[in-house]
């Protein structure tokens, strides 16, 4: 018999893996679907194919009634939270799948939680955009016991995502070990092109002369940043794509990583701290690419281009 499955959580990736999981997963059982916030579901579920979703107002009914449990939430405290209230009723049997970016040690430790109580757990943690999540070209990062992370496999390559990285007999915590690791990359990334663009404005190169040769050299995320931030788009969000909140923990998360073992990520730290001085200015609606009006800022130009 096919699983049951739930999805919990839902945002700007969430949005989109849940999505696709319900027009791609081919399941035969409508998926239950449970947000916090319950407009949010249920908008999302008049955008989904008629009767292939169900939304539940408890969290308690999404766990009791799945099968396979998939979570995507924003922060540690937030799943800890939740997959705490969730092992409260009978979970026996149950897999718990979670996507969410955190640290490896909080993922190591809600394994243990939810194999104290009888149930499974796999990490999934994602690589992608808000639109790669949309499109179904994620690569999703499993870990954990074999045999669990197969009955997974089915609903990422091809359904939620492009690709996969298969750590599978690896801790769990070794996923978002990686995903950790692997968004720094995506912070200085950023941290490059931001002051890039601003060197290239005050120097007298251009912006646009710029862009021409980050085209042509680096297609793909650095071109699509580089147009956010000539666009203006880094500020005139009224919802992040990658808020600024959620890269500051990533950043945190990858400082401790470091400093436990001796590395200096100097990089990272620069970019945390224009990701504080984003905060200050645009609170919770900044966004990681805003990290260029704080370097255009210190350079002596406008925050907004």
């Amino acid at each position: 018999m096919a699983p049951q499955l739930a999805w919990i959580g839902l945002g700007n990736m969430g949005r989109g893996m849940c999505k696709n999981l319900v027009e791609k997963g081919d399941l035969d059982k409508p998926l239950i679907i449970f947000n916090r916030t319950t407009k949010r579901a249920t908008d999302l579920q008049a955008k989904l194919p008629k009767d292939k979703s169900i939304v539940v107002e408890e969290l308690g009914e999404a766990v009791a009634k799945a099968d396979i449990i998939f979570t995507c939430l924003g922060d540690d405290q937030a799943i800890t939270d939740t997959l705490s209230t969730a092992v409260k009723g009978n979970v026996k049997g149950k897999l718990f799948v979670d996507c969410s970016t955190v640290h490896p040690d909080t993922t190591n430790k809600l394994a243990k939680t939810v194999e104290e109580h009888g149930a499974h757990f796999v990490a999934c943690p994602v690589f992608g955009a808000p639109a790669m999540a949309e499109g179904g070209q994620l690569v999703c990062v499993l870990a954990g016991q074999k045999s669990l992370v197969e009955k997974v496999k089915p609903y990422c390559k091809g359904v939620m995502g492009r690709a996969e990285i298969d750590f599978s007999d690896q801790a769990p915590g070794k996923a978002t070990h990686l995903k950790i690791i692997g968004n720094t990359f995506v912070l200085n990334m950023v941290e490059t092109l931001s002051e890039g663009h601003a060197l290239a404005e005050k120097s007298g190169l251009g912006s646009e002369n710029l862009h021409n040769f980050i085209e042509t050299m680096f297609p793909g995320p650095y071109t699509a940043y580089s147009g956010r931030l000539m666009g203006g788009d880094y500020y005139k969000r009224d919802e992040p794509l990658f808020g600024v909140d959620l890269a500051r923990k990533d950043a945190k998360h990858a400082l401790s990583l470091a400093n436990a073992c001796g590395v200096k990520m100097r990089d990272v730290e620069v970019a945390d701290a224009h990701l504080a001085y984003v905060q200050q200015v645009q609170g919770s609606k900044g966004d990681i690419a805003s990290i260029y009006g704080a370097v255009r800022q210190e350079s002596g130009l406008k925050y907004e281009n």
